[in-house]
């Protein structure tokens, strides 16, 4: 299973680099950050039971809040809702 997600977006010229890990069973968070040259710009943070759409625990469906919170992150981002 993947762990997480890292991606580099272009906006206005400027390169930001999004990154959405899974915290595993252990420490059950799904958490996004958005950096710009090495800072972190945006943070967000949120438990499986925020993220699970239908609030089952599941492999499948953390694979899924993990992919669906990292496009969201970057939508927000493209979409200059973050600069």
């Amino acid at each position: 299973m993947q762990k997480g997600f890292n991606s580099d977006v272009n906006y206005r010229g400027q390169t930001y680099h999004v990154q959405t890990e899974d915290w595993g069973l252990q420490n059950p968070f799904i958490v996004s950050r958005v950096f710009k040259q090495g800072t972190v710009i945006k943070t967000i943070k949120k438990t499986y039971l925020e993220a699970l759409a239908d609030k089952r625990l599941s492999a499948e469906n953390i694979q899924l809040a993990l992919r669906q919170q990292h496009q969201e992150m970057m939508s927000e981002l493209i979409g200059g809702r973050l600069v």
